[in-house]
């Protein structure tokens, strides 16, 4: 494998600003959550358009009745994920919002278990567990904040939910078609129905302010085809865990953005509760011997530390004594 030009950790640290940036440009805007969707995905689809139709049309050929079926399903999921989450930002805070929504790999593996039969171990159900805790002490503490952050936090949930089968569904007509042609189906299918729902909440298309315009523009640009081709660039280079828990970050990033721009503080059990939840992911998607090996290493270190402090101590005891 040729070494790539930049170190990996670059490109993957911009991705993870990209990404957090997402919530702030919705926040930014000021049009109803369903229409932000729409022109976010109406605008990456009119980006990618050109690059599809010069080269990948042909895979369109290869598809079944069923890999259609199935990109449309993504697809209107995919479009009720952004309108749900979208809409969590106006009731709760970016930061209990995208912690929420980071909750994704858990939903998943639920998911992969009840259509895939994929096997359980205990360490997934200890970290689901302390995930769960600290999504719960996140809504606990937005509900005695406000009903409507509390109702902010659900939303989020369920967005969250609904990217995982958007996933789901995608996964199979994957390993069959390029990022590009299976992107653009997504995207085509949930630019349509996002326009469908907007036309029937009679949601305004227009006009919009240019401030508005350059919201949707850049949440096209930025989150969506910045974010994730930076992570999709970089798997090439560093292992998938390493992308995984990059991403865990986005988080961590929306709440400081959110707070120099936004002025939004974040109270104890947002803090605590968003730990917690980053802690379980982060367990749940690290190999465990990689876990072993970090505390065994770390053990070591702390182990060496300690015996280096007690000779020191022990020295400047006998220099006393002396003297």
């Amino acid at each position: 494998m040729n070494e790539p030009k930049i170190h990996p950790y670059i490109p993957i640290f911009i991705g993870v600003i990209s990404v957090s940036l997402s919530a702030i440009f919705v926040k930014l805007a000021t049009a109803d959550a369903g229409v932000i969707a729409f022109y976010r995905m109406l605008f990456s689809v009119i980006i990618m358009a050109p690059l599809f139709f010069w080269k990948y049309t042909n895979e369109l050929k290869q598809l079944s009745i069923r890999d259609w079926c199935f990109s449309s399903i993504a697809g209107v999921f995919l479009a009720f994920h952004f309108i749900l989450w979208f809409e969590s930002l106006n009731y709760t805070s970016v930061a209990s919002s995208t912690v929420l929504v980071t909750l994704q790999p858990l939903f998943a593996f639920i998911g992969t278990y009840f259509f895939f039969k994929e096997a359980i171990t205990v360490k997934t159900i200890f970290a689901g567990a302390i995930a769960i805790v600290g999504s719960v002490l996140i809504s606990w503490g937005d509900f005695k904040l406000s009903g409507s952050a509390f109702y902010g936090d659900m939303l989020a949930l369920i967005a969250c939910a609904l990217i995982t089968i958007y996933l789901l569904f995608g996964q199979d007509v994957r390993k069959r078609l390029s990022l590009v042609t299976y992107t653009m189906i997504v995207y085509a299918v949930s630019t349509i129905t996002l326009y469908f729902y907007v036309l029937l909440k009679g949601e305004s298309f227009g006009p919009y302010s240019s401030m508005d315009w350059m919201w949707f523009i850049l949440l096209a640009i930025v989150p969506n085809l910045l974010g994730h081709t930076l992570f999709n660039w970089s798997i090439k280079y560093v292992s998938t865990n390493v992308v995984s828990i990059a991403i865990l970050f986005e988080p961590i990033g929306a709440a400081v953005l959110a707070f120099i721009i936004f002025k939004e503080y974040l109270i104890a059990t947002q803090i605590i509760g968003g730990c917690i939840v980053i802690a379980g992911i982060l367990l749940f998607v690290v190999d465990d011997k990689k876990i072993l090996k970090f505390f065994y290493e770390k053990s070591l270190i702390f182990i060496l530390v300690y015996y280096i402090l007690l000779l020191v101590l022990n020295k400047k005891d006998d220099l006393k004594i002396k003297n």
